[in-house]
């Protein structure tokens, strides 16, 4: 029997993806963040979510575009993983799918290194193709340094 799960989608640069909706712990408008410094590549900055400080990934650059110049119409989802809490700078948001395992495509071999392999399946749904991410292996190697976040707060 296929199960069935949630995905929370979400646009950026015109291309669709899709994370799991239990890891999503919030989605909130765009607040200008504080930059640290020798932050790893794709990390914005920090943000001071209720008294936790919650590093922002630009989601853009760790999908090999150019950075996010963000406006008010940016969202963060706020999402929880292995690494811990982080937000994502995402273009916006767009709906929630309900998806059953047989409707997931794997993600044909391309090559590419396996650093950036953090699409997990593919989904063709109406006229737009959107792909799964992996939030753990999508920070994997950037999580940005515990000390930095205790001198920043």
């Amino acid at each position: 029997m296929s199960e069935t799960r949630e995905y929370l989608t979400f646009a950026i640069a015109g291309q669709d993806y899709g994370i799991a909706i239990l890891a999503v712990r919030e989605i909130r408008g765009w607040t200008a963040e504080t930059p640290l410094p020798n932050a790893p590549a794709g990390v914005r900055g920090i943000i001071n979510l209720r008294g936790q400080v919650v590093p922002i990934f630009d989601l853009r650059i760790r999908l090999g575009a150019a950075a996010t110049p963000p406006t008010a119409t940016h969202v963060v989802i706020v999402v929880e993983a292995a690494a811990g809490f982080f937000g994502l700078l995402v273009d916006s948001v767009s709906d929630i799918l309900a998806l059953n395992d047989g409707e997931l495509q794997p993600v044909p071999p391309t090559g590419m290194a396996e650093d950036d392999a953090f699409l997990t399946a593919l989904v063709a749904r109406e006229e737009r193709m959107v792909s799964l991410l992996d939030l753990d292996r999508l920070v994997a190697g950037r999580q940005v340094d515990p000390l930095l976040l205790d001198s920043a707060a």
